[in-house]
């Protein structure tokens, strides 16, 4: 059996490693990332305790009074004079080592890298990550291409309550080789390409794929769904911008970032967007919420009326979900947009858990979908506005989405005489 042949473990740096390539080689690498962890200093903790033991037994191994530190790939500005010096190190020796790899990677198997580098670096113009477009750079100028990436749970799910933005899952890019004979294409027809793949991978991503794979945590989205994006870029040998320039890792990754919330929302949901954008649950003026709402094709008065918002003195603001009604039915509700059903559910769920949520839900019938978007898009939106309490009810209520489907499923179906428009359904506006 393959199994019980014997392994070799070897320790060098990556950047030089003098493992010759052959057939059998298969790389699965997690690589440092950037400046996350400078792993040298904390196994100084360790290693001044294992010297004093176990040198007899390990001399050349534990032959220096602390650990080496001068070679190790991460960005840590304090050991190469400043920040800029440290990206050009990472970036130089990140490159080496990948080309290295891609020396040695087989032509009929894919090489597999972990990355879990969280992308927090936020703006209008997307979300980003200096140390993962610096990964992704190095990635690319050693000659790989990125066919795919897939989430993988790797890290522990209490994290996602104490810290909400913390990784749920890590990222495994999958790389080959770029073909030699790789074109250039425009920037036009690199954002033609995208328009058809990204629609189609982010459905995938947030719907998931029945029993077999789950959708995947908001916390994780920005990321997950730079994989199909980067397939796109990095199969080209480069993608030319207007004055002919190779366009820059970070543009690709803010031009993938747009295209989170192109949803399709209704009238009133998209005002609450837009308002909630620029004022939170904060108070604006009258004036400036009767201008977005015409510019949006709806109107205060009808918002209202549909529950989502509160006016008064000349002011307006967005109702938060516990000011909504416990005793609101979606099924007699004659206006009810989609920002006011996934603030519902939220109430649901936060006082009933999944079976409360569950009943709300099948009552929406075909607004859930629209309901699960648009908790994405709020949750990238609470992120890159700081308001972390906001972002980790979004959070929670999709990775919670199983269990709160398994609810919907399970719960009984209305009497005939309960029916929308029955009259002993309980008044759903306040």
């Amino acid at each position: 059996m393959s199994f019980l042949r014997p392994g070799h473990v070897n320790q060098a740096a990556a950047q030089a490693d003098p493992i010759t390539a052959n057939t059998q080689t298969f790389i699965c690498t997690d690589p440092p990332y950037y400046d996350n962890v400078a792993y040298a200093d904390l196994s100084d903790f360790f290693y001044v305790w294992l010297r004093r033991t176990l040198r007899p037994v390990f001399p050349a191994l534990l032959a220096t009074i602390s650990v080496p530190k001068a070679e190790e790939l991460v960005a840590t500005a304090y050991r190469h004079g400043g920040k800029d010096q440290a990206e050009r190190f990472f970036m130089d020796g990140m490159t080496a080592a990948m080309k290295n790899l891609l020396v040695k990677a087989r032509d009929d198997a894919p090489t597999i890298i972990y990355y879990a580098f969280k992308q927090s670096d936020s703006s209008d113009d997307g979300t980003a990550s200096t140390g993962w477009e610096t990964f992704l750079e190095a990635v690319l100028r050693a000659g790989f291409s990125i066919s795919g990436t897939w989430p993988m749970r790797t890290e522990q799910s209490a994290a996602l309550k104490t810290h909400v933005n913390s990784l749920a899952s890590s990222i495994i890019l999958v790389c080959r080789k770029r073909s030699e004979a790789a074109q250039t294409v425009s920037r036009r027809d690199f954002f033609r390409e995208l328009n058809v793949v990204l629609p189609e991978a982010l459905d995938e991503m947030t719907k998931g794929a029945g029993d077999e794979r789950s959708p995947v945590a908001p916390v994780d989205l920005s990321q997950a769904i730079i994989g199909p994006g980067m397939a796109v870029f990095s199969k080209y040998a480069a993608v030319l911008e207007a004055d002919g320039k190779p366009m820059s890792v970070r543009t690709a990754l803010q031009l993938i970032n747009r295209f989170f919330g192109e949803e399709d929302f209704d009238a009133d949901t998209q005002f609450c967007l837009h308002w909630f954008e620029q004022n939170g649950w904060n108070e604006g003026a009258f004036g400036d919420a009767d201008t977005l709402s015409r510019g949006k094709g709806t109107s205060v008065d009808g918002m209202k009326e549909a529950g989502v918002l509160k006016t008064g003195g000349g002011k307006v603001r967005l109702l938060k979900w516990s000011e909504y009604p416990t005793d609101w039915d979606p099924r007699t509700d004659k206006r009810t947009p989609i920002w006011e059903a996934l603030h519902q559910l939220i109430r649901a769920f936060r006082q009933g858990g999944d079976s409360a949520s569950g009943a709300l839900l099948a009552a929406l019938g075909g607004k859930a979908e629209a309901v699960r978007q648009l908790a994405y898009r709020l949750y990238t939106l609470c992120e890159r506005l700081g308001q972390a309490e906001d972002a980790r009810a979004y959070n929670e209520l999709i990775t919670s989405w199983t269990g709160i489907e398994s609810a919907a499923t399970a719960a009984p179906k209305p009497a005939e005489q309960d029916l929308p428009g029955a009259d002993n359904w309980p008044t759903n506006k306040k």
